[in-house]
């Protein structure tokens, strides 16, 4: 009896630990993670005018690359706002040398699309060389 109780907790203290382990998963390190897909502004409006479910299922919490010319800043906000259409936030804090009118590519996490703003949303950005 008295092993079974043991083996009972024992196994309850193996499944809890592991429960742990797959909740609490460590953060994303965007900036050194490959992006899954490499996309123009047009291409993503494609694709969520045409199946937006989709659309959210491929892209929902990738990793994203793009080019873009660079329409306002928002210090206070960490970000910028990229062809009128996505709103991009950096990781840290905004890079020095972004100008408005600039064409910049970024990398980051691609967030979704607010119907109401019809903007796009990527944060966790950095800008690739």
């Amino acid at each position: 009896m008295r092993k079974k109780i043991l083996t009972t907790i024992s196994l309850f203290i193996i499944i809890g630990i592991f429960s742990l382990f797959y909740i609490y998963k460590g953060h994303r390190d965007i900036e050194s993670e490959t992006a899954d897909y490499v996309v123009t502004v047009n291409e993503l409006e494609k694709e969520f005018a045409s199946n937006d479910s989709l659309a959210y299922i491929k892209y929902q919490d990738k990793t994203i690359e793009l080019s873009a010319r660079v329409t306002s800043i928002d210090k206070a906000g960490n970000g910028i706002v990229m062809s009128e259409k996505i709103f991009v936030t950096f990781k840290d804090r905004l890079p020095q040398n972004i100008t408005s009118g600039k064409t910049l590519k970024i990398k980051g996490r691609f967030l979704g699309y607010d119907e109401l703003l019809e903007e796009f949303k990527i944060d966790q950005s950095s800008v690739v060389h």
